[in-house]
Order: structure tokens, then C-alpha cells, then sequence
């Protein structure tokens, strides 16, 4: 298949796609209401009492609503967009590559369903709650709905990535990048860099706030070393195990070599 064939193939891939996408809008519209109740409930649920969301702007209510609409039409439609990608590259994967799609795209799926209730259920409410702290009696704390959306979904994204850290490492696992033993060996430097970023994402600075946003990194990584060596080639294990065992028959040879030399010189 030429270049141009690959072209028209991308955008034939591209227009379903986006028609599912649509589609999945049109749908979802019909329950616009529940999604934003689901998506609002955070916010709503730790606002000081007398606070409520306002809008300033006139189409403020309908780009909301278009927003939860486009959300729920790309979860809707995702498993075609997937089925759709997979079309697309699946000529130019060798047969034993192949085999390795369906647990990439499994992990891939489970860890963002992971982030997302983590953000939604935990990370959002507890900024949301740091940030309702901040009022006087001069001041009252009324956010507007399209800056705590944009909030949420910056915070949705942000944890949907970090969930992808196993996801991320059996890539790098397959291509041969990183090794269990490699991410075993630095897993202190791991701890150190998941506290900062802990103690960055969470709003409030006790330690036991910080400990609960990094406990499920630290799993997170730990599931990731199990995961590289699951996913490590086995003529990599096998080469490594043989040339261990090399390595033991020559050190053994040469203390024995060496004392049957000392024991000749000496020998009366």
C-alpha cells in the first residue's frame, strides 16, 4: 500500500470516527441532565452552605451542556473509535504483534476507568473543598460552572494519564527499554518523586492527605514492576538465566583451577 493509499485509508478511518462521535452526542444529549448531575455532584457536594454555581456569560449553560453532550459521545463512541484504529494499523503488525493488542488495550482501558473515579470520587472533591476554605464574611464563594468544568476535566485527564503508568511501562517492557529488575532497583527514587507529586496535587498539607493521593502511585508502580516482568521477551529471560549460569561455571572453575595451582606449589 502505497503512501496516498495510506492517506485515504486515515481519512476513511477519521470520518466513521468522527460520525460515531456524533452520533454518541445525539445520544448522550437525550441524558445531558443526569451527565451534568454525575459531573456537578463534586462540586455541589463540598460548597459551604449558601454557595452555589452561577454563570456570567449568556451561552455560558448551552457551552456546558454542548461540552457534557461532546463527553458523552466520545465515551459512547470510543469503542468504535478503538475498533476503527485498530483497522488502521493492524496491516503492519506482525503476527506476533498482534497478539500483544488485546492486554494493551485492556490495561489501557482499566487504567483510565481507575483514574477517572479516582479523580472524580477523591482528587476533584478534596480541591474543591480546599479551595471553599477561602471565604470571609465579605466574601462569598460562588464559582462559575465553566471554570469548575474546566477544573474537572484538566484534574479527569491529569489522573487519567498517571493511571497509565503500567500501561506506558509494558510498552517499554516490550521494546526492551526497561527491565523489573531496572525499575526494582530505583524504586526509591520512584517513592521520592510520587511524594512530590503528591504533595504538589493535593491541596491541603497534611502528611496523611498526601499519603492517601501517593498510596495508589506507589501501586500503581509497584503493579508496573510485575507488569515488565510479565512482559519481558522470553529469549531475554532465557539469554539472562544461561548467562548467569555461565558466569557461575567460570567463577567456580577459576577457584578451583586456582587452589589445585596453590596446592601443587606447596605440595612437599
Amino acid at each position: 500500500m502505497g503512501f496516498l493509499e495510506h492517506l485515504d485509508e486515515l481519512r476513511k478511518r477519521i470520518i466513521r470516527s468522527c460520525i460515531a462521535v456524533g452520533a454518541g452526542m445525539v445520544v448522550a444529549f437525550f441524558f445531558v441532565d443526569r451527565i451534568a448531575d454525575f459531573v456537578l455532584a463534586p462540586t455541589l457536594r463540598m460548597l459551604p452552605r449558601g454557595s452555589t454555581l452561577i454563570t456570567t456569560k449568556p451561552g455560558e449553560n448551552i457551552s456546558f451542556y454542548l461540552d457534557i453532550a461532546l463527553i458523552g459521545g466520545v465515551v459512547l463512541a470510543a469503542p468504535f473509535v478503538m475498533y476503527q484504529v485498530w483497522l488502521f494499523i493492524a496491516p503492519g503488525l506482525y503476527a506476533n504483534e498482534k497478539k500483544f493488542v488485546v492486554p494493551f488495550v485492556l490495561l489501557a482501558s482499566v487504567g483510565t476507568l481507575c483514574g477517572a473515579l479516582f479523580s472524580h470520587a477523591l482528587l476533584y472533591p478534596a480541591m474543591i473543598g480546599f479551595f471553599a476554605t477561602f471565604k470571609s464574611r465579605h466574601v462569598t464563594f460562588m464559582p462559575r460552572v465553566e471554570d469548575t468544568f474546566d477544573l474537572y476535566v484538566n484534574m479527569l485527564l491529569a489522573m487519567i494519564v498517571v493511571f497509565q503508568i503500567p500501561t506506558v511501562v509494558l510498552f517499554l517492557a516490550k521494546m526492551r527499554l526497561v527491565t523489573a529488575r531496572f525499575l526494582w532497583r530505583n524504586i526509591k527514587y520512584a517513592v521520592l518523586i510520587i511524594f512530590i507529586a503528591a504533595a504538589i496535587l493535593t491541596p491541603s498539607p497534611d502528611p496523611w492527605n498526601q499519603t492517601v493521593f501517593a498510596a495508589p502511585m506507589m501501586v500503581l508502580y509497584l503493579i508496573s514492576i510485575g507488569v515488565a516482568w510479565i512482559a519481558a521477551p522470553r529469549s531475554a529471560k532465557t539469554s539472562g538465566e544461561n548467562a548467569a549460569g555461565q558466569l557461575r561455571l567460570v567463577v567456580a572453575g577459576a577457584v578451583v583451577e586456582k587452589a589445585w595451582t596453590h596446592r601443587r606449589r606447596f605440595r612437599p
